[in-house]
């Protein structure tokens, strides 16, 4: 056996970042207040001065500076400016020992303060921590602050706890919190109520009247912004989820709703939407109402049939809305690439037309989109009947591949089998509450858990019960959907075409159709149709084509779709005229 030498250690980390003994530590100071109210900011400014002569009465430091952050939460490190300058500082190698007050003081968060603390600890820099006595480069330095920064971060939590309570239990007592005003109303801190201002009181008439005279939110913004209206801070621009906000609020029929919000946690400090998670109070006839209750009570169930309410799906997450008409989210402007909209023409009158409009067009101007055209919808339905017969002509044997791998993934989803699971799961969970009910009334378990119990069973049994619900239609459309594929399925073998528009074909062959584009020429034609299948194939039919008459035109008889000079008593008149025919269709005939 070799000898060995052994070596004794001589040196501690945090002499490694040393390179000179006799050079002075650049030391830099890290204070905060939480608040800015005055008790805070003669707090805050005292920490300044406190370590500044704390650094320059000390022969072995330097000042590297003071960094302070003045009213912000030390929850959240991304906020405090000062801060993050003190970190890069540090990592840019001008700073060597960081001093501050306390833990909580440094970040209330435990992960935030080990992050940076062994952060700095890579480059050799200490953070001294002087209410706790803790050197971060020493042995039990970590540990030490591992223990002590839970604490500071538990207490956070507790107090956070506690003002949830607090402002809960104002709420209780119909007291306002939260509230700051709204457009209508003004807000009177002093004795936190709420007066109406009848200036904004008019706009916010005008909104619900509007609205149940059939008005949409993007049209009243619109209208609003042309009238030069503002808003609560002083914005002539108006938005349509603006106009929505304001016709869902309940302060406007005198009522009020507290806890429409909440926040997550004490640290992220995330505010969420509250869809029952916390409790939330409603005050009636709480102040002077602007709108009566009937007038509120209508614009909400307008409200209602045009926004389908949306269920939560079993991730949490909100259902999509379902596509109303066949070419909802399909049809797309080859100008300027934004989605169509179905809008209705003379609605309520003998001339109603059904048309598909660019929303930019509609929304935003017509200067954003100026070559786009309305087209009607029947013209958009004939145009695909062409277009398929011209793709059942010259591709059937890719068609039938197609049609072939849809029917196996309708196969695949199969919704009749998610139903019949479900319906098992609910019949399991109600034996358990009947069980439950039968256990209590024996005393095998007291009232507590009981209703504990009861109630997350109740609310396992409505969730399933509203999957029931979305898995009942969906199995119809599957059930239609299969029924519909054979059918055209039959219809490519004995080689036919389609008569009418089938809505299910369409949804099953194409994957958008472009509304308007450029010709060989490069000439624009806003009623070009250019239908793209999910095979890879596309054609283009032109819309003029199939154009339907006018409701309000002569009522002149016509003949396979050709304008009203192929008759005899037009003949000598039309230009257009030759072997017995007019060789310009429809509307295209001046």
């Amino acid at each position: 056996m070799k000898d060995v030498e052994i070596i004794k250690a001589r040196n501690t980390l945090s002499s490694r970042a040393k390179t000179n003994l006799t050079k002075r530590l650049r030391v830099a100071a890290y204070c905060r207040v939480s608040t800015d109210s005055e008790d805070q900011i003669n707090s805050y400014k005292s920490q300044v001065q406190y370590y500044t002569d704390l650094i320059k009465n000390n022969s072995e430091w330097s000042l590297a500076g003071i960094y302070a952050d003045e009213a912000i939460t030390g929850t959240q490190v991304t906020k405090r400016e000062d801060f993050q300058h003190l970190i890069n500082d540090c990592m840019n190698g001008d700073i060597d020992l960081i001093v501050t007050k306390s833990i909580s003081r440094f970040a209330r968060n435990t992960l935030d303060t080990l992050k940076y603390v062994r952060m700095l600890k890579e480059k050799g820099i200490a953070v001294f921590f002087e209410e706790e006595n803790i050197n971060t480069l020493t042995m039990d330095g970590e540990l030490l602050l591992v223990i002590l920064s839970s604490v500071a971060q538990q207490e956070v939590e507790n107090i956070s706890a506690n003002v949830k309570k607090g402002l809960k239990m104002k709420m209780q007592r119909g007291e306002l919190v939260g509230f700051q005003g709204c457009l209508g109303y003004d807000y009177h801190p002093e004795d936190k109520t709420i007066t109406i201002n009848e200036k904004e009181a008019e706009i916010v008439r005008y909104i619900f009247k509007r609205y149940i005279e059939g008005a949409g939110g993007s049209v009243i913004a619109q209208e609003l912004q042309n009238l030069g209206y503002k808003t609560k801070r002083g914005s002539t621009t108006w938005a349509e989820t603006t106009v929505i906000g304001i016709i869902k609020n309940e302060k406007y029929k005198g009522d009020i709703l507290m806890g429409k919000t909440f926040t997550l946690d004490p640290i992220s400090k995330r505010r969420l939407d509250n869809f029952g998670e916390e409790d939330q109070f409603y005050i009636r006839d709480h102040h002077e109402a602007i709108i009566s209750e009937e007038v509120f009570d209508a614009a909400q169930e307008i409200l209602k049939r045009r926004a389908k309410p949306r269920r939560l799906g079993t991730d949490g997450k909100r259902e999509k809305f379902s596509r109303k008409y066949a070419f909802s989210c399909l049809l797309e402007c080859g100008f300027c690439g934004g989605t169509l909209t179905r809008r209705s023409w003379h609605s309520g009158s003998q001339y109603n037309k059904i048309i598909w409009q660019c929303v930019t067009a509609t929304k935003k101007g017509k200067k954003f989109c100026p070559d786009s055209k309305g087209i009607a919808e029947e013209t958009i339905e004939q145009a695909f009947i062409e277009s398929y017969r011209l793709l059942c002509q010259n591709n059937k044997d890719v068609l039938d591949e197609f049609i072939a791998r849809t029917e196996e993934a309708l196969s695949a989803t199969n919704a009749g089998k998610q139903l019949a699971k479900t319906d098992k799961d609910i019949k399991v969970l109600e034996a358990k509450r009947t069980k439950l009910v039968d256990m209590h009334l024996d005393e095998i378990i007291d009232k507590a858990t009981y209703e504990e119990k009861y109630l997350v069973l109740s609310e396992q049994i409505e969730q399933l019960k509203d999957t029931r619900r979305g898995l009942e239609e969906a199995a119809e459309t599957e059930s239609t959907m299969k029924r519909r594929i054979s059918e055209f399925r039959k219809t490519l073998e004995q080689n036919e075409v389609l008569d009418t528009f089938d809505r299910y074909v369409f949804e099953s062959i194409v994957e958008k159709v472009i509304v308007g584009g450029y010709d060989e020429d490069g000439n624009k034609d806003p009623a070009m149709l250019t239908f793209i299948y999910k095979t890879g194939f596309k054609n283009s039919v032109d819309g003029t084509t199939y154009k339907p008459p006018r409701k309000n035109g002569k009522a002149t008889k016509r003949s396979d779709n050709l304008c009203s000079h192929s008759t005899d008593e037009a003949k000598s008149t039309c230009s257009h005229y030759s072997n017995d025919t007019c060789g310009v269709r429809g509307a295209a005939c001046p």
